[in-house]
């Protein structure tokens, strides 16, 4: 393609379209995650207004790199993407520059029990009683006031929270899970040790999953945590707070995503000198084959009474 001169305002116009309309107009499945969209055949990448964000390899941008990122096009095919007609419009444009706005991080008011969290993870999840009594104790998982979901908290050395990740109690229909606004990924929710080990997953529910799993393992005494995605911060934040830990276990789902991620995040532990090990679940991911175990107890257990 010969060599195309774009005006200042050109270039403005075309940062400025609304990729949610765009993706839209494209044909493109959106799924919707708190005040943002996901795009239902890459859930890493979300978009609200004229910004898009892969929590994957935790980079983003405006319209033009998005084209260039995801379909492929170069710098000049993609504002000309953007400019056509039939584009500008079906696709508002959004003011720009728009202020960022973050709010500061705050709980979510506590409900006056955990009965629905209880049983939501006792009994829809498969968890072990003791460990999740064990993290409602210390303040690390309590029931949300207004809607009941399941809050699980992200602290720092001090018992501090900067974190937190909402997941609905609700077993039937789609699930609804967020991060809340203001929180600092560093401190996703976590469980501090003694020992040199840490252990990665994916989600809260996954790591709950593998401690129960292993709760007669002395389990308490190495360091956990959920990326509440497949960011590398909340990982990364583990090992600056805790530099004895010397050996990450890769505890991610046993899909496509999981194993890339696995890759992108033990490069980046091996780079500086850690030993990595990944354990991978039999099914999709922990809690799959927390379940299943227990399914299959409940079975032996009829035979031995027919």
């Amino acid at each position: 393609m010969p060599y195309i001169h774009f005006t200042e305002e050109q270039k403005r116009q075309a940062n400025a379209v609304d990729l949610v309309e765009f993706l839209r107009f494209k044909g493109e499945p959106l799924i919707r995650s708190g005040r943002e969209l996901r795009m239902e055949r890459n859930h890493s990448i979300t978009v609200r207004d004229n910004e898009w964000y892969d929590h994957a390899t935790e980079k983003g941008g405006g319209p033009v790199s998005f084209l260039k990122e995801f379909y492929g096009m170069d710098y000049q095919q993609a504002v000309l993407t953007l400019l056509n007609e039939d584009v500008s419009q079906l696709c508002s444009q959004v003011d720009m520059p728009r202020e960022k706005e973050r709010k500061p991080f705050a709980l979510p008011p506590a409900n006056a029990d955990n009965r629905r969290v209880f049983a939501y993870l006792l009994k829809h999840r498969c968890l072990d009683r003791e460990v999740v009594t064990t993290f409602v104790r210390l303040g690390l998982i309590y029931e949300e006031q207004k809607y009941h979901n399941a809050v699980f908290v992200g602290m720092d050395k001090d018992c501090q929270p900067h974190h937190a990740h909402k997941r609905s109690t609700n077993s039937r229909g789609k699930s609804f899970r967020i991060t809340v606004e203001g929180s600092d990924f560093r401190y996703a929710f976590n469980w501090p040790g003694s020992s040199r080990h840490l252990m990665v997953f994916e989600a809260p529910i996954d790591m709950l999953s593998f401690i129960s799993m292993h709760h007669d393992s002395n389990w308490a005494k190495h360091s956990y945590v959920a990326l509440c995605g497949t960011s590398s911060q909340p990982m990364l934040g583990m090992l600056e707070r805790f530099p004895s830990i010397d050996t990450v276990h890769f505890c991610l789902d046993n899909d496509q995503a999981g194993q890339l991620a696995t890759r992108r995040l033990a490069k980046l532990v091996r780079d500086k000198g850690l030993a990595v090990n990944a354990l991978v679940p039999a099914y999709k991911d922990w809690n799959e084959d927390l379940c299943s175990n227990f399914q299959q107890e409940d079975v032996q257990y009829e035979q031995k009474l027919s």
